[in-house]
């Protein structure tokens, strides 16, 4: 029986053969590897991967779609929402140190689901999501343009990120709205132990008025937590690194 779209999930669903192909040949799944892929939907990439790498899990929310993929042999499926699912015993689930990570998102709540992850990074070996590019433009924006803001910094702190595939509306069924990318994620191994709470409440205040200079957002927020460090309020957010960021934040905990 066909599946019809259900839009609460946000499902759109890959189709076009090239562009499957372009995706698995940037995840170049190896065989062996733990893998986890979120929403596998009708199972598009579900399939060219697992032939790669012998066993996969997934993620699905439809009642309907997991009990399809559980008819099939070589697949474990977690029944859930993403944002439930414990990531770590995951990877202890499929006796993995570190899992890899796929997924066309949802893209009603991929930011959700982003911020979800990042806690589990420890347990990642790196992840390759399908996204609306949107999305993807302001995860990897560098400092001083548009695009850059609280996602770019909150992401860029704990992962090298690549945008490496543009994805038109036609190669779904059916086509969204909207043109989508994949981005590659790999955990920075060299990146600032931080209290990513303080860190998360530090980049929304610093751009919840991202127009103006930081002394009128954050600098009273800085005042509030008697800070007595030195650090450039004569800036708007957008012009500060996330260097910078990641020092202020230590600096706050330390």
């Amino acid at each position: 029986m066909k599946h019809v779209p259900r839009k609460r999930f946000g499902q759109h669903f890959l189709t076009d053969p090239a562009v499957i192909d372009a995706i698995v040949r940037a995840i170049d799944p190896r065989p062996g590897q733990a893998m986890v892929e979120i929403g596998p939907g009708l199972a598009a990439l579900t399939q060219p991967l697992v032939e790669r790498i012998g066993r996969l899990c997934v993620v699905e929310l439809d009642r309907d779609l997991a009990a399809r993929l559980r008819a099939h042999p070589q697949l474990t499926v977690i029944e859930s929402d993403v944002l439930k699912v414990d990531f770590a015993q995951v990877a202890r689930a499929q006796a993995a140190i570190r899992i890899r990570v796929v997924g066309n998102l949802p893209y009603n709540i991929s930011t959700p689901i982003l911020f979800h992850l990042l806690p589990f990074a420890a347990h990642v070996e790196d992840q390759h999501f399908m996204l609306q590019k949107e999305v993807v433009d302001r995860m990897v924006a560098s400092p001083a343009t548009a695009d850059y803001g609280r996602l770019s910094v909150m992401l860029q702190w704990r992962y090298a990120m690549e945008d490496v595939l543009f994805v038109p509306p036609e190669a779904f069924d059916p086509p969204p709205r909207v043109d989508s990318a994949v981005v590659r994620m790999v955990p920075r191994p060299d990146m600032t132990p931080l209290d990513v709470e303080v860190l998360s409440e530090l980049v929304q205040v610093a751009f919840s008025q991202r127009r103006k200079l930081l002394r009128h957002s954050l600098g009273k927020w800085l005042e509030a937590r008697g800070f007595q460090g030195s650090f450039d309020l004569q800036r708007r957010a957008e012009e500060v690194a996330v260097r910078e960021y990641e020092v202020l934040a230590a600096a706050l905990t330390a």
